[in-house]
């Protein structure tokens, strides 16, 4: 990757020099090129809203996006979005003036979901899943109104992961987050080009980029003890046996349902001997 500061991307202007941040930043890359063809997100012409929370990963999904573009790879038109929310003490300027310095398109607008939330959701219950809906339901709707065909998430690997689990914990279900989907209307792709990427390589890249962080909790609120728990028992099994994530994810990639018990899935009943 050429370095030379007329030929990058702000973006990643003052990058680290050494070889392990070459690898790192190779390796991002490689993950999301290898998830965006895999899941076949690319519809030539297209235009993303890639949408941005001020955290570690939509940083990193930003700057490995605009590398793609700038090695050809991604022929798609990218405007990056942040929804502020209301949150008390969200530092709204950071993300627009980080953008305007960047030279990147964006849009940023103010919706007070917040108090919306605060009013529907009894006390002491978590507040993430309805702030999330209300926040989806905005993001599809700026994306209609500029003419993009998919929104853009930094969920990572680990998020898929613990999303599985929490399914499987406590949703009764073998499910996750996709890297790709149709939205309930049908008319917009959802898009996870991190899918491959592990959360600790994205904290790893933002903060040695030194991008401006923003928190999740401003709000004060996390999505529950129980994705506490999840993150828990996999930084336990990563601890004790290295890769076990890695494994886990593969096994997302390699379902049988001939070896699983959903008969919508498998046709149990038409089973025959030969």
């Amino acid at each position: 990757m050429l370095d030379h500061s007329d030929e990058i991307h702000p973006l990643f202007h003052g990058a680290p020099k050494t070889t392990e941040f070459r690898k790192l930043r190779k390796r991002l890359v490689r993950q999301a090129r290898e998830a965006i063809d895999r899941y076949g997100m690319i519809e030539k012409g297209a235009k993303w809203l890639v949408c941005l929370s001020g955290g570690k990963d939509s940083y990193t999904l930003l700057a490995v996006l605009y590398e793609l573009k700038w090695r050809g790879l991604l022929p798609v038109e990218l405007l990056a979005c942040n929804l502020d929310q209301g949150q008390p003490g969200f530092p709204a300027t950071v993300l627009p003036a980080f953008l305007e310095k960047m030279g990147v398109p964006h849009r940023v607008e103010y919706q007070d979901t917040y108090s919306i939330v605060m009013d529907k959701v009894p006390e002491g219950r978590t507040l993430c899943a309805l702030c999330s809906r209300l926040r989806r339901g905005h993001l599809y709707r700026i994306a209609r109104e500029e003419g993009c065909s998919a929104v853009v998430l930094g969920h990572h690997r680990d998020d898929i992961l613990e999303t599985f689990l929490m399914n499987l914990f406590h949703g009764g279900r073998l499910a996750t987050m996709p890297p790709k989907l149709v939205n309930e209307e049908g008319d917009l792709f959802v898009y996870r080009p991190l899918a491959h990427v592990s959360e600790v390589d994205c904290d790893r890249f933002s903060t040695a980029m030194d991008y401006p962080i923003i928190p999740c909790d401003l709000c004060g609120s996390q999505d529950g003890l129980q994705r506490q728990q999840v993150k828990a028992i996999l930084e336990g099994w990563e601890k004790n046996s290295p890769g076990r994530r890695q494994v886990m994810f593969k096994a997302l990639t390699h379902a049988r349902p001939s070896h699983l018990l959903d008969t919508e899935l498998f046709d149990f009943l038409g089973l025959m001997r030969k």
